[in-house]
């Protein structure tokens, strides 16, 4: 993987189980575990958007805990994966943020996550071939039931849905970002 590779794990806005758009609580456990995931991986950056001030707040204290407290101390593994979360109150400030860093002509590709595609997909293995390139590439999760289609729109792909054994899909977003990132590279 040669592209700069990002996360984005989007609480607000999302689908709640009826198909309305909501915003949903930050977890301890994605924060943790996603950004162990993406370090393992290669990850640049990982993203946190929520334009909830008592959830920037939490995800603040989470990390400063993990990075400046006691546990950075005691954990540097993973202090090392929590100093790269990055809050952000809207997608479009995280592409903004990643286009900037990236330095001038550098479009990020937006890659949505659905278990429930509402069309056409691209492999993960087409994908990863992609990743071998330069353009900077950020992978965009949801929370709750999933992205809102205003998300998924703003993306220039989608990725296929992870299939399980069955007809029974319901990953949680932890989960589907560490296989999704081992099929992407190592594919």
């Amino acid at each position: 993987m040669n592209a700069p590779l990002y996360l984005a794990l989007i609480h607000y806005p999302v689908v709640n189980k009826n198909g309305h758009i909501t915003g949903s609580a930050l977890t301890n456990m994605d924060l943790h575990d996603i950004a162990r995931a993406g370090r393992t991986f290669g990850v640049k950056a990982y993203y946190v958007v929520t334009p909830y001030t008592d959830q920037k707040k939490l995800a603040s204290q989470i990390m400063d805990h993990w990075t400046h407290g006691h546990g950075g101390t005691v954990n540097p593994a993973r202090k090392s994966a929590i100093e790269r979360i990055r809050v952000a109150d809207t997608f479009e400030a995280v592409c903004n943020d990643i286009e900037n860093e990236q330095g001038p002509g550098q479009a990020v590709v937006k890659v949505a996550t659905s278990a429930t595609p509402p069309g056409p997909t691209r492999s993960c293995r087409t994908l990863g071939q992609e990743l071998k390139g330069n353009a900077p590439h950020v992978i965009v999760f949801g929370t709750a039931w999933g992205l809102a289609p205003e998300v998924i729109n703003q993306c220039d792909h989608i990725l296929e849905p992870i299939q399980g054994a069955g007809s029974y899909n319901h990953l949680s977003v932890r989960s589907a970002a560490s296989i999704y990132l081992d099929r992407l590279i190592n594919g």
